[in-house]
Formats: C-alpha cells, structure tokens, sequence
C-alpha cells in the first residue's frame, strides 16, 4: 500500500480537536512497519504547531526500554518534538480534558548549552555539552484509540508526546550516576512506578547519544538551550482524574505534576 501522508495528518489532527482518539494508522493510511513516511507526518504535526505560533523547545526520547523496544519489534528508539505549548510547570495543576488517554512517567531531561551538529559525536562532547539535568515527568498521550500503536502509529503520533513537567533542582552531570540513579513515582505516597537510569538503553547518556547523532545526520541537530527527555526510568501510569504524582530521583530530587477530577469549564 502506499503511505497516504495528508490522510494521517489530518486524522491525528482531527482526533486532537476532538478529543476522540481515531483508530491505528498502520495497515490502514501508514504502510506496516513505515517509520520512514510516519516521521514525514510528524514533520506535518511539528510545522503546523509552529505555524500556530508554538516555539520548539527540545526533543523526547521514546522506545528506550529494551523490554518495550522487543514488543514494537524495533531496535532502535523514537523522537518527538518539544514545544513551549507542552510544558507545565512543577506542581501546576493539569486539565484532565487537555487530554485524551493520559499516562506519567518519570524522566531525567538534559539542557544543553551548546550546539551538536556533528553527526560522530563523542561521549566527551556530549559531557561538554549538557548544561545541567533536571528532574522530569512526561505526560504521554496517545491520540490512537486504546494505545493500540505500533511503531508506525507513535512515530506519526509525535512519539506519543502529551506534555511535560520539569523539576527546579538543577544539577550538574559530574554530580549524578545517570546508570544506577533510582527512582520511584508516587501517587497519594504510595510507589506506582520504580526504576532506575540503567532501564533507559543501559544509561540516560546513551539515548542523548543516540538523538544527537540521529538529528544531526537528519539536518536538524540539537542546539544550545535545547531540552531533551531521554525516555522513561520505569513503567509509565495510566493517569487517574484528581490525583497527583511525584517522582523522586536520587541525586535530583523531585518533581510534581496533579490533574484536575473534571475538564475545564
């Protein structure tokens, strides 16, 4: 079959003013196992939110647990694009109807203070380039109904990006064992998620790695200033209306998002 772009774009758009999450893209406007034509209607998405006056902040990682990488059949992880539009502030609370099938999980985010345009980018000048790390929650969505995706269906679906939540405890990387730092998601105190860096591709360092020399090879590389979400510590928490989380990161503290019990009015 062939990949019907426009089509795709345009459902994904419709399901996001609707609020009605549209049926899986594979098989169906997206040829199986098409990563290539889903990331053309990513590229779509991403032109259109700046088009609206939304400023590209950064990039997430998605796929980076072996386990889950296994279930999709692929080897390598996904991106998304970060907005401005997308961030919530620590503890802020969220509108549950700003969503459409709202999951957390907790992430370490790197900020950069410089360019990577070199696609052989080194470990070196990855550490010469992170500015600071935070603490972070991303709150994936997924706007295919019943999270029935393959890879196809989030690559399209801008890696399944929601919004995202980052701490205010900056901390520098020499001060951090990124490998074996733990982490547990709390709701209402009680652990719903725990991990640690290990479970993002071995370590949070190696998926940065990963996205700088993907982007620059692409023509569109990080660039200073740049916030970028490495991919989940743990399992990821369908989101329960009215209630709040907290992930703690040893080594970088915590932070907060809660959602309203009803819509905005």
């Amino acid at each position: 079959m062939k990949a019907d772009i426009e089509a795709a774009n345009r459902e994904l758009d419709e399901a996001r003013d609707t609020g009605k999450p549209c049926p899986p893209l594979r098989g169906r406007l997206l040829p199986e196992g098409d990563v290539e034509s889903a990331y053309r209607v990513q590229q779509l998405q991403a032109r259109a939110w700046q088009g609206r006056g939304e400023r590209r902040v950064g990039a997430k990682i998605g796929l980076t647990s072996r386990v889950v990488q296994e279930a999709f059949g692929v080897f390598q992880p996904d991106f998304g694009v970060l907005t401005d539009a997308m961030a919530v502030g620590d503890g802020v609370e969220v509108p549950i109807d700003r969503l459409l099938q709202p999951r957390v999980e907790a992430e370490i985010a790197f900020v950069l203070d410089k360019d990577l345009v070199n696609p052989q980018i080194t470990t070196a000048d990855l550490i010469h380039a992170v500015d600071y790390l935070l603490p972070a929650i991303e709150i994936v969505d997924s706007r295919i109904a019943a999270w029935d995706i393959s890879i196809v269906d989030t690559v399209a679906d801008n890696a399944s990006s929601g919004l995202f939540v980052l701490g205010t405890t900056p901390r520098r990387l020499a001060d951090v064992d990124l490998r074996l730092c733990g982490m547990v998601l709390e709701q209402a105190g009680e652990p719903v998620s725990v991990g640690a860096g290990a479970a993002c591709l071995g370590n949070p360092l190696h998926a940065l790695h990963w996205l700088a020399g993907t982007l620059a090879r692409a023509g569109d590389p990080l660039r200073a200033g740049d916030v970028v979400l490495s991919g989940a510590l743990g399992p990821m928490v369908p989101v329960t209306p009215g209630a709040a989380y907290e992930a703690r990161i040893s080594g970088l503290g915590s932070v907060r998002t809660c959602f309203s019990k009803e819509g905005s009015a």
